[in-house]
């Protein structure tokens, strides 16, 4: 299945059509060029790079997850210098699509994060989450600090029990992050009834999600 061709639509659950009515409007811009996030004693929030497929699906995840203040999508982990999406499809840039999540460590910590992210995607199949094959699909953690490394590498090991298969997710060093085309933000919210990929792959994830208790429903 491609992302990118309109799907038949589902049901659309309830509570999300909702929310997402409310939140039709043009996302704001965001920079091309992100600082490496990382734990601060002056600031409120903390910020944490992770990937595990689409950025659509994981961007709508954590959007619902308390203590989550913003979620910007993006691109990490290659040698490309400020990517396109069109560079990225290449397959050739080393980046993957990830999410800049932004949260207040006083509400929501880093192993709870993880717990969702573990949760969110199928971290054993490589380069690849359902029918979106390729490099920038991996599972990925890019830690900006010991905290985060240690955090996510007690994650991974914790999250194995419930595979059969090897988690092949991929703990690294934060290189970089670039935020993705303005038409890549919030795009679950404002394209939910436009975007079968949308109906088909995200609402079934985040009605899953909810139903666990490991997000909220808008």
């Amino acid at each position: 299945m491609n992302r990118r061709k309109s799907l038949p639509l589902l049901a659309v659950l309830p509570a999300l059509a909702s929310t997402m009515n409310a939140a039709d409007s043009k996302p704001k811009d965001t920079p091309k060029e992100s600082a490496k996030p990382g734990p601060d004693s002056k600031a409120a929030t903390e910020k944490l790079i992770i990937g595990g497929g689409c950025f659509w699906c994981t961007e709508a995840v954590f959007q619902r997850v308390n203590g989550v203040k913003k979620v910007v999508s993006g691109y990490s982990g290659g040698h490309v210098v400020k990517p396109t999406y069109e560079q990225i499809c290449t397959k050739t840039t080393g980046h993957a699509e990830v999410i800049q999540v932004e949260f207040d460590p006083k509400t929501v910590t880093l192993a709870t994060l993880f717990e969702v992210f573990f949760a969110s995607h199928d971290p054993t199949t490589l380069n690849r989450q359902g029918a979106d094959t390729g490099p920038q699909y991996r599972s990925c953690i890019f830690y900006a600090n010991d905290a985060q490394k240690t955090a996510a590498e007690e994650a991974k090991k914790k999250a194995q029990s419930g595979w059969k298969d090897p988690i092949v997710t991929e703990v690294a060093a934060l290189k970089n992050f670039y935020a993705a085309e303005d038409y890549h933000q919030n795009y679950f919210n404002l394209n939910w009834n436009r975007n079968g990929y949308c109906s088909a792959v995200i609402v079934p994830k985040l009605r899953k999600l909810i139903k666990e208790g490991k997000i909220r429903e808008n």
